[in-house]
């Protein structure tokens, strides 16, 4: 057992961009050109050091946070690879807390800049410093200076361009570094070559470069200064104002390469060994100080149990220390680990900015600090929860299996903070919330896998409810049995009539001369709403008033029992004649998606017997729309798949239940007909 911890404090950066961009090649080939790993592995063959789960290597796909570490030229890095698609996004949220500095990465194509935006914005809201890396550039078609020109709406902070293509007729050979002033061409499976920048890009890197200046001088009087008195600025000052711009959050400095072929790795991890902040900046962003390491991520597979994956934001954290979580409660650390992707090592202590596993740390969730100095400590700043926008109705094949599931589902929740697990009491169903159907499948995948728990699935049920067009008066509702002893009887008359929608049910009575004797009118009242519970058409009556206005008793065999079956008999018969009608629940909802979609998006509403309310322009989010909107909860169930692929992925809602709106026609008679089916 040992140390991972040197001189100096390890730095941690997060890899985050849209699905398919190409971030677990990315890691693995900064892995390889660091020499933490001897070859380099490939997505499609599932050799690679991230995505190491058995549903990520079966989808092609991160579905899950990825970890990796290397050292390179003397100092230490942690790479934290997130998913980049939208159903696992969530994953990051947490976990880009803990880094010093997010790599943006994205493909070259003009048509998926918008894919940047929210990544970009979270960063922005959570103040974390961030570079943009261009991936798969030899596969780029088109001027590297339009496709900035693309980006820059979605960066609140200007793009820098750090270099600029070298290109061999439609193919980009290499790259001039603005900063050194050099160029470079691209060695298959070996470090770029250093070479006379082309006489033929001399100018090009000139402009390029003194377009650089003049951002960097936006935020440098002295390099203003220079500037405007035409003197060429020392190189030390230049790469000073990036590293600081950069590292304050000032600008976002651009790299560009290919992950596949290694191409401008080694460039780029030598940017990043400058440009990333030293994980103070970090601790102070969270609030985190002592010895102490905040959790972004559990897991409950493998032989160790629990694992809290938590970066030591200050301070040091050895094998069994007493942790501290932010309520106070105590837990021992039981083991901690190095991690390289889905292996683990022992080790002895960790110190700041290093990204271990804790074991057995029983009660940690992700966005808490650990404290290994007795002071019990809150995280700062953290995202806000995901709101829910798909659900399963989940139940088990062998009913022996129940408490296997309930327990097994918790810990699976437990690690993904993004879904929810509700049982429902009235569809009496075991429901499954989250942002969308292949993440809750790839939930019940690790179900399987993990536990042996195999589950069928279903749409969830609507909360439909019924209610009255005509009252019904003089309902009589008795109930008499004799069987030997004491008999039962009871003995009522109603009223029945229509309330306003959204009233809700009221009882009231008008008894006299004691028809109905006090003590037992409360079991009336309970007796009609035992009728109301599932009125002629299946389902929960409401937006009803019953007052109770004679009946009788018998001195010996009357009960409450009895009583409150002939409320319930009688409310039950009243209902038959009123002419009941269905209601279904209307939720609000407020879309954002990307002006380009807004159209498309609103047809889709309307298609879904939705109510655009009106839009604007959403605050904030340059080229961004929010619609305000009515829709049917039965029609909310698909609509996220519909948006997304109407919008590249980017729309997205939240949702609250606002009114019940009758439903009638072909689907009323389907919805009740279903009810009967059931």
């Amino acid at each position: 057992m040992a140390s991972i911890g040197r001189a100096g404090a390890a730095r941690a950066i997060a890899l985050v961009g849209p699905n398919g961009s190409g971030k677990t090649s990315l890691m693995e080939a900064l892995l390889h050109a660091a020499g933490a790993i001897e070859r380099r592995g490939l997505v499609d063959m599932g050799n690679t050091v991230g995505d190491s789960s058995a549903e990520a290597r079966a989808r092609g796909q991160s579905v899950e946070t990825s970890l990796g570490r290397f050292d390179f030229m003397g100092d230490r890095y942690a790479l934290i690879d997130c998913p980049g698609g939208v159903e696992f996004a969530g994953e990051a949220d947490t976990a880009l807390a803990a880094a010093d500095l997010a790599l943006v990465v994205i493909d070259p194509d003009p048509g998926h800049a918008a894919l940047i935006q929210p990544v970009l914005k979270q960063l922005e809201t959570l103040g974390i410093p961030r570079a943009l890396f261009i991936n798969k550039i030899d596969t780029a078609h088109g001027r590297i200076r339009d496709l900035l020109a693309t980006l820059q709406p979605a960066s609140a902070a200007p793009l820098v361009a750090r270099q600029i293509p070298i290109w061999e007729g439609e193919r980009v050979t290499g790259f001039v570094d603005l900063g050194l002033e050099r160029a470079f061409v691209y060695r298959q499976g070996k470090p770029s070559e250093q070479v006379e920048i082309p006489p033929t890009l001399a100018h090009r890197e000139a402009e390029a470069r003194f377009h650089m200046l003049e951002q960097l001088a936006d935020h440098d009087d002295v390099l203003l200064e220079q500037l405007l008195s035409d003197m060429v600025p020392e190189r030390d000052l230049v790469f000073g104002d990036l590293v600081r711009e950069t590292r304050e959050g000032l600008i976002v400095p651009v790299f560009f390469g290919s992950a596949s072929n290694g191409f401008g790795v080694r460039r780029l991890l030598k940017a990043l060994r400058h440009d990333t902040p030293e994980p103070g900046a970090a601790a102070e962003r969270i609030g985190a100080s002592g010895d102490c390491a905040y959790v972004f991520k559990v897991s409950h597979a493998g032989q160790a149990g629990k694992l809290a994956f938590a970066r030591v934001m200050s301070g040091k954290i050895g094998d069994g220390a007493d942790l501290v979580r932010p309520d106070g409660e105590h837990a021992r650390a039981g083991g901690l680990f190095a991690v390289q992707g889905g292996a683990t090592t022992k080790i002895a202590s960790a110190g700041t900015g290093e990204v271990i596993a804790v074991a057995k740390v029983t009660g940690a969730r992700p966005g808490e600090l650990l404290s290994a100095d007795g002071k019990a400590r809150a995280a700062a700043r953290l995202p806000s929860r995901r709101t829910p926008v798909y659900a399963l109705a989940i139940g088990t094949r062998d009913r022996k299996d129940d408490v296997r599931l309930s327990e097994a589902l918790a810990k699976l929740v437990e690690e993904d903070p993004t879904v929810e697990m509700i049982h429902d009491a009235e569809s009496h169903q075991t429901l499954l919330k989250g942002q969308g159907e292949t993440q809750l499948k790839v939930l019940l995948d690790k179900l399987k896998r993990r536990y042996g728990v195999a589950v069928d699935i279903s749409r969830p049920r609507i909360g439909y409810r019924e209610s009255i067009r005509r009252a019904a008066a003089n309902i009589r509702g008795r109930h008499k049995k004799q069987s030997g002893g004491h008999g039962q009887f009871g003995d009522v008359v109603i009223n029945i009539r229509p309330e306003t929608r959204g009233q809700g049910f009221g009882f009231s009575e008008k008894i006299t001369g004691g028809a109905v004797p006090k003590q037992w009118i409360p079991a009336v009242e309970m007796g009609v709403k035992d009728a109301l519970e599932r009125g002629p058409l299946g389902f929960p009556v409401v937006d009803v008033a019953v007052e109770l206005i004679d009946g009788s008793y018998h001195s010996v065999d009357s009960s409450e029992l009895a009583f409150r079956t002939a409320g319930r008999l009688a409310a039950s018969d009243g209902l038959k004649g009123c002419d009941s009608y269905l209601l279904e629940p209307v939720d609000r909802l407020e879309i954002y998606t990307p002006q380009a979609a807004t159209s498309k998006i609103t047809s889709a509403v309307t298609s879904r017997r939705g109510q655009v309310l009106g839009f604007d322009a959403r605050e904030g989010w340059p080229g961004w729309d929010r619609l305000d909107v009515y829709l049917p909860q039965s029609e909310r169930q698909e609509l996220i798949a519909e948006l997304r692929a109407l919008s590249q992925g980017l729309a997205t809602y939240t949702f609250a239940f606002d009114h019940m709106a009758e439903l009638s026609g072909r689907q009323a008679e389907q919805v009740v007909q279903a009810r009967v089916a059931a």
